[in-house]
């Protein structure tokens, strides 16, 4: 079936529709070669219309090792080449086959590229996939529909559970939409891990004894958490504290900073980033669509220790009196290079002195 992503500017670009179900979401792309299946269940991209700039996907199909959430949470995929046949050893079903299980709406045979320049110049902005048949009103109508904003309540684990590692230090984890293999890398490095809900509330946490608190990775706008960056304001600092992503950005509000929406965010596994404290540059994956805002970091015990090398936004940040530290990127990977796990390394060293 044809189909058709339109922008709320009145931007239109053709394709062919995998699912005819049309969709609203928040239309932003990703740089990355490899990793679509990562990506197509990274959390943060809930409610977003995501699209690829790689041309061709799909080529080494879809396994469930490579899941970072339970489900996926986009709105919808937009790609070029939809490959038909992947080839990989590992693999279990097609792409097609996993987005139909997942109920996800995919646009393909599109000019990615030109998807891509216009977000660019014009920044991320609402967009719905339809068949090519929808009428305008049809359209107009879609269009005019609000685009959630409690989306961590939507990703978030709907109770509490474990991931045990009998003897290692204790970590709670603050799950806002978080990456399988961030768990993964805490546990590997040794923790033992509580993950709680986003509304888990700082009482709750302080008594599960943690020796540490991590804060992780989600979607949306964290000016829309009141609730939780009052909860990370009585929390951080009690424990040694990592953050990452959203958790980066909580972290920064609870203590008076502010953050601001990109024009188009940074969206890859290509991303170069300067470690201020080493002057080494490192390449990250990154998925973010908000930055702390550096000019209000002045006067706060808070400083940069990261920078994005493109545009020199605040990429991490470390308390100077308490045991915080975050960053904006996602030292997991998952797809990416795994330059930066180091930063689970200084997390442990700290859990390790009790700071």
């Amino acid at each position: 079936m044809k189909g058709k992503l339109v922008l709320e500017d009145g931007a239109v670009f053709y394709g062919d529709m995998l699912d005819e179900r049309p969709v609203l979401g928040e239309v932003v792309f990703n740089t990355g070669m490899t990793g679509y299946q990562e990506i197509l269940t990274d959390p943060s991209y809930c409610s977003q219309i995501v699209t690829l700039t790689y041309p061709l996907i799909g080529n080494y199909g879809a396994a469930k090792k490579f899941n970072q959430s339970r489900k996926c949470f986009f709105n919808g995929f937009i790609i070029g080449e939809l490959c038909d046949i992947g080839s990989n050893w590992q693999k279990e079903e097609e792409l097609a086959e996993f987005l139909k299980a997942q109920d996800i709406p995919c646009l393909y045979n599109v000019d990615t590229r030109a998807v891509t320049r216009h977000i660019r110049s014009l920044g991320a902005m609402k967009g719905v996939l339809v068949p090519e048949t929808a009428t305008q009103e049809e359209i107009d109508a879609l269009m005019k529909n609000e685009i959630p904003k409690e989306v961590v309540k939507i990703v978030t684990t709907p109770k509490t559970y474990k991931m045990e590692n009998p003897g290692g230090p204790h970590v709670v984890v603050m799950d806002f939409g978080i990456k399988q293999h961030i768990l993964d890398s805490l546990h590997g490095i040794g923790c033992d891990l509580t993950i709680v809900p986003a509304d888990t509330k700082a009482d709750e946490i302080m008594a599960l004894n943690p020796d540490g608190i991590f804060l992780s990775n989600g979607p949306g706008d964290p000016k829309d958490l009141p609730e939780i960056i009052e909860v990370v304001r009585e929390i951080a600092g009690k424990k040694p504290t990592f953050g990452i992503c959203l958790g980066h950005q909580l972290l920064s509000l609870a203590f008076g900073a502010d953050t601001y929406k990109l024009k188009f965010g940074h969206r890859g596994s290509n991303q170069p980033v300067k470690n201020l404290l080493t002057g080494r540059v490192h390449i990250t994956s990154q998925n973010h669509g908000y930055a702390v805002d550096e000019e209000s970091l002045k006067g706060l015990p808070l400083e940069v220790t990261h920078r994005a090398v493109n545009d020199g936004t605040v990429e991490g940040i470390r308390h100077t009196q308490l045991p915080i530290f975050s960053v904006q990127y996602h030292p997991e990977a998952s797809p990416g290079p795994d330059d930066n796990r180091y930063l689970f390394d200084q997390f442990w060293a700290m859990l390790q002195k009790g700071e």
